[in-house]
Formats: C-alpha cells, structure tokens, sequence
C-alpha cells in the first residue's frame, strides 16, 4: 500500500501584515480629526504674594446673567432671549454713569454701570445648563465687547479695525477692557 502525503494549499500570511499596515495608514491619512471648539480668554495675572487682590465691586458696576438647567437666560433677574443680550450688555458697558467717559454714548442711568473700566460680567450657570447654550452667551457678551471696540476704533480713532497698530489696539482694549466673571462676585 502507498502511502499518499497530500499536501493541503496554504496561504502565504507573508504579506497580511504588510496590507494590514496600508489598511492602517489609509485610514489614518483619510480621517477627519475633528478640531475642538473653545473660548480665547485671557486669564488675569497672578496675585502677587502678600497683597490682598480681593477687589471689591459696586452693585451698580456688575451685570448679572444667569444660565440655568433649562437653559433660560436671567439678566439682573429678569428673563431674557439671547438675541437681547448683546444689547443689553452693550448699553450696560457704554453707560457713563459717573460721566467720566468722553467718548460714551449711553444713557447714563445711575443704576447701570460708571463707566466701561468699573464694569463687570458676571456669568453663573447651573450644573446641567446646556454646553452648546454656554457658548451662546460666550458670544454674544464677546460680540457686545467687539462691537463697542469697533465703534471706538472708528469714532475716535478714525480707523478700520485692521489698520490699527499695536499701541492703538492697546488703547482700544483700555477703553472697553474685557471684564468677564464667572466666581463668585463680592459685591459693596
């Protein structure tokens, strides 16, 4: 009797791994990285060791606005839309209550804010407020703040906004400086 080997054919695994490594590389140059979206802000400097950098604020110089769980708006405690709020913020800023703002236009009510260098945001939100809302209101307080910086640059300054060197943005930013909080405020 004969004894017959048969031989079963194989797969040559040589080059899997070379495929698996193309399969990889494909996919890694294709895909989209989504880029995650965040708010430009630039934090106050440190306090400095042994002074005391509590400041305390008047009542009259802090807009309040509050988010809560159901995404409402409050402003002074009062609710409002979000399309009112960069109005509402922009009056509050360019007040002139103490009428030591020459180049103001508000209405310099005594119970809105001295001037744009006393006033503050302040912005609180609940827990469960909604990430994509927080944005909102992110925007619309900067587009109030811009806006206001636009009117300074071409007002006083008599300039478009991107013909302005460094000492005049300087300036500008003085004139409306950012002034956002979201601690905690001691009010006086």
């Amino acid at each position: 009797m004969r004894t017959s080997r048969r031989q079963s054919p194989q797969v040559n695994a040589g080059s899997m791994a070379d495929i698996a490594f193309l399969l990889l590389i494909f996919f890694l140059v294709t895909a989209v990285i989504p880029q995650d979206v965040g708010i430009k802000r630039k934090l106050p400097a440190p306090c400095p060791p042994n002074e005391n950098c509590d400041g305390i604020i008047k009542q009259r110089n802090i807009l309040e606005v509050k988010i809560n769980a159901k995404n409402e708006l409050f402003v002074e405690n009062k609710v409002i839309d979000i399309n009112e709020l960069k109005d509402v913020t922009k009056d509050f800023l360019d007040n002139n209550g103490d009428e030591s703002c020459a180049y103001c236009n508000g209405l310099k009510d005594e119970t809105s804010s001295e001037n744009p260098q006393s006033a503050v945001v302040s912005l609180t939100n609940d827990k469960l407020t909604s990430y994509n809302f927080y944005i909102k209101v992110q925007d619309e307080l900067t587009k109030a703040y811009f806006e206001l910086r636009r009117d300074y640059t071409e007002n006083i300054l008599k300039k478009s906004t991107n013909e302005l060197t460094k000492e005049e943005l300087l300036q500008v930013r003085k004139a409306y400086p950012f002034k956002l909080s979201e601690a905690d405020v001691k009010n006086q």
